[in-house]
């Protein structure tokens, strides 16, 4: 027997059997008791393999997907993860395992909130209600996790012919989003009581923040381990660039992760890469050109970058200008963008900046009845190498008359009238 149980062959058709019996409506404690006493631990790849052998052998994938969650319980703790591989900090599975920390203390702050809803009084209750929206509005960040299996990981399991089990967990991902956001949605209506609430607890509430801590387990005990042993270091770094196009939920990796044997262009390590879509991609995010220009020329203050060999090369072209700026200075020694009176500072300045024995050089003038602030910065690369120059300039005269407070809550028309 004990070389049947070492087979494994009989095990995935072991366990195919007591699935199918989940399917025709066999219970799970009897199912997970029968699991224990015949075969106890299953490898992570064979249940991934029985999956897939089900949708080919014609069980629907949306009967699959309902026993998902089921056949899960019953294999919870039973899985064996001996053979797994080790994971490298940083490594695009460390990032996925660090957000579900993440996630699964938010899920307990959120239940440990829901606990306290009977005693919440009846004026206290928006209060609440504000509460549990902020953690459920948290949760929903989990969608950036799942676009980066489904867009990222999952291709490459289709390719190596593994394409059922990703099926069925993107289904189960579409299940949580939906649920996820009929929860926000309730939570964001004004006239909810805490008799509403009540009532969906059972309904909504709680089974989708029991379906986010299963599909940790899904994850962590078969989908990971799996794609560990299936994909190349080399798929791994293709997902790793890739991951900031979708962003990461509720944590952010503190190591970056690069694998032996890979060579970085200049393009793709931490200065960023222009994408084939002409996206500009950078450490902490993405933008097209337009955006990148809009938000320059949005921002409150003239800016001037002057590059490493003094040449003016940019400046943002906002609506109010402080200091007349034309485009015949691109491309010009910044010394003959000053008067003569100020050259010799200049040249002090760019000298401080390329040695390293400054970095920063502020100044304030008052100028036709407004306080104006301007600031060098020395510009420098990872490696402290110099980049170039930016100028910053900006009229305070209306921020350092500012007292008291205006929070966000405050907001009207007539506010954002006021600041146009």
């Amino acid at each position: 027997m004990s070389e049947l149980i070492n087979n494994s062959r009989y095990r995935k058709e072991r366990l195919k059997e007591l699935i199918l019996k989940l399917h025709e409506g066999e219970s799970a404690a009897t199912v997970r008791a029968e699991l224990v006493a015949t075969l106890k631990h299953i490898p992570y790849g064979e249940v991934v393999e029985v999956e897939q052998e089900l949708i080919q052998e014609g069980l629907p994938e949306q009967e699959v997907l309902k026993l998902c969650d089921v056949h899960g319980e019953v294999l919870e703790g039973h899985i064996d993860l001996s053979a797994a591989q080790e994971i490298p900090d940083g490594h695009p599975v460390d990032v996925f395992i660090q957000e579900n920390k993440e996630l699964l203390a938010v899920c307990v702050q959120t239940k440990e909130w829901l606990k306290r809803l009977d005693e919440v009084a009846d004026a206290s209750f928006d209060e609440y209600r504000i509460q549990l929206l902020a953690y459920f509005n948290m949760l929903m960040d989990v969608d950036k996790h799942y676009q980066r299996k489904e867009y990222l990981v999952f291709p490459y399991l289709e390719k190596n012919e593994i394409t059922g089990p990703p099926k069925v967990m993107w289904g189960k991902h579409d299940e949580i989003r939906g649920q996820l956001k009929g929860c926000i949605d309730l939570l964001r209506m004004p006239e909810l009581t805490k008799a509403d609430l009540s009532d969906a607890l059972d309904l909504l509430f709680l089974p989708v923040l029991k379906a986010l801590t299963d599909m940790v387990q899904k994850e962590e005990e078969i989908l990971f381990p799996m794609c560990m042993d299936v994909l190349t270091t080399e798929d791994w770094w293709n997902i790793h660039k890739q991951t900031l196009e979708i962003g990461f939920t509720l944590y952010d990796p503190q190591k970056e992760w690069i694998p032996e044997g890979i060579e970085l262009n200049d393009d793709a390590g931490s200065a960023g890469s222009l994408m084939t879509d002409g996206t500009i991609q950078l450490p902490s995010g993405s933008f097209s050109a337009k955006e990148i220009m809009t938000i320059l020329n949005t921002i409150s203050a003239d800016m001037t970058f002057v590059d490493k060999n003094d040449k003016v090369k940019y400046f943002t072209q906002g609506k109010h200008r402080i200091f007349t700026r034309s485009r015949s200075i691109i491309n010009r020694d910044v010394r003959l963008c000053h008067p003569p009176g100020s050259v010799h500072i200049i040249e002090k300045i760019l000298e401080d900046f390329k040695s390293g024995k400054a970095s920063h050089a502020p100044f304030w003038i008052q100028m036709k009845g407004k306080f104006i602030h301007i600031e060098y910065h020395a510009l420098r690369d990872e490696k402290g190498e110099y980049l170039g120059t930016l100028e910053v300039s900006q009229d305070l005269t209306h921020l350092r008359k500012l007292e008291g407070e205006q929070r966000i809550l405050s907001y009207t028309d007539q506010n954002k009238e006021a600041h146009e």
